[in-house]
C-alpha cells in the first residue's frame, strides 16, 4: 500500500506561536517590575528620571533584545547588534541627565541607574531572570543600606550663604553646622560695608546625606537672631 503523504501538526506549530507568547509577555513584564523598582527609589530620592523613566528603559531594552533574538530571518547573520545598540544608545539618555553646575557634577548616580537598567532590561529579554533579580536586589543594597552605614555614600553637596553684623553669631553657626554636616567642602567669611553699618557674609558649600535635605540647615541658621539668611540650595 502506498504511504499516505503526512499532514502537517498544525496543533504543534499553534502551540509553539503560543509558548513565544506567553514567553515574550512574562519577560517584559518582568523587565517593567525590576526596572520600576529601581525607578522607586530613584523617585523616593526626588531624581528627574524616576519610576516611568526606568520602567520604561527596561521594558525597551528587553523588547530590543528580543526583535535581536526573533524579530529576523534565519539567514541574518549577527542578529546581536541590535542589542548591543542599546548599551551604547542609552549613554544619550544618560548624558541628558547630567549637569555640571558650580564645579558640582549632578546626576552621575542616575545615569549610571539607566545604564544598569537598561541592561536588567536586556537580562530579562534573554530570559536570564536569575541575573536579573539579583543586580536589582543588589542596587537596591548599594544605594540605600549602605548608606546608613557609610556616610560619605548617599551625600548631596548644599551651597549656602549668611550674613550677620555679629562675628561671634557667624562663628557659632559654622560650629554648629559642622556638627551635623558630613564634610565641610569649602567656606568663606567676608567684611562687608552697608548703610546700617559693618557685617560679615559667609558663604559656604558642605556636603550632608540626603535624608537631611536643607531642613536641618535652615533650623540651625534660624536660631540666631542677627543671622539673615541669603541662600541655601
Amino acid at each position: 500500500m502506498p504511504n499516505k503523504p503526512n499532514k502537517p501538526n498544525k496543533p504543534k506549530a499553534q502551540k509553539t506561536m503560543t509558548d513565544h507568547i506567553i514567553t515574550f509577555t512574562i519577560r517584559l513584564i518582568v523587565a517593567m517590575i525590576l526596572g520600576g523598582i529601581v525607578g522607586l527609589e530613584r523617585e523616593y530620592r526626588a531624581k528627574d528620571a524616576g519610576f516611568r523613566t526606568h520602567f520604561l528603559v527596561a521594558i525597551g531594552s528587553a523588547l530590543f533584545t528580543l526583535i535581536s533574538m526573533y524579530g529576523f530571518a534565519d539567514g541574518v547573520k549577527d542578529t546581536s547588534r541590535v542589542a548591543a545598540q542599546v548599551v551604547s544608545g542609552i549613554g544619550f539618555l544618560g548624558a541628558g541627565i547630567i549637569v555640571f553646575q558650580r564645579n558640582v557634577i549632578r546626576g552621575l548616580t542616575t545615569a549610571a541607574g539607566l545604564w544598569v537598567t537598561a541592561a536588567i532590561g536586556m537580562a530579562c529579554g534573554v530570559g536570564q531572570f536569575y541575573m536579573a533579580v539579583l543586580v536589582t536586589l543588589l542596587i537596591l543594597i548599594g544605594l540605600e543600606v549602605l548608606n546608613r552605614f557609610i556616610p560619605h555614600i548617599g551625600s548631596s553637596s548644599v551651597q549656602l550663604s549668611f550674613s550677620s553684623p555679629s562675628r561671634k553669631d557667624v562663628a557659632d553657626a559654622i560650629m554648629n553646622i559642622r556638627k551635623i554636616v558630613v564634610d565641610v567642602i569649602s567656606y568663606e567669611i567676608k567684611n562687608k560695608e552697608s548703610d546700617k553699618g559693618e557685617y560679615y557674609k559667609v558663604q559656604m558649600e558642605v556636603r550632608t546625606k540626603h535624608r537631611q535635605r536643607n531642613d536641618r540647615i535652615l533650623e540651625i541658621l534660624k536660631d540666631f537672631d542677627n543671622v539673615n539668611i541669603i541662600d541655601v540650595e
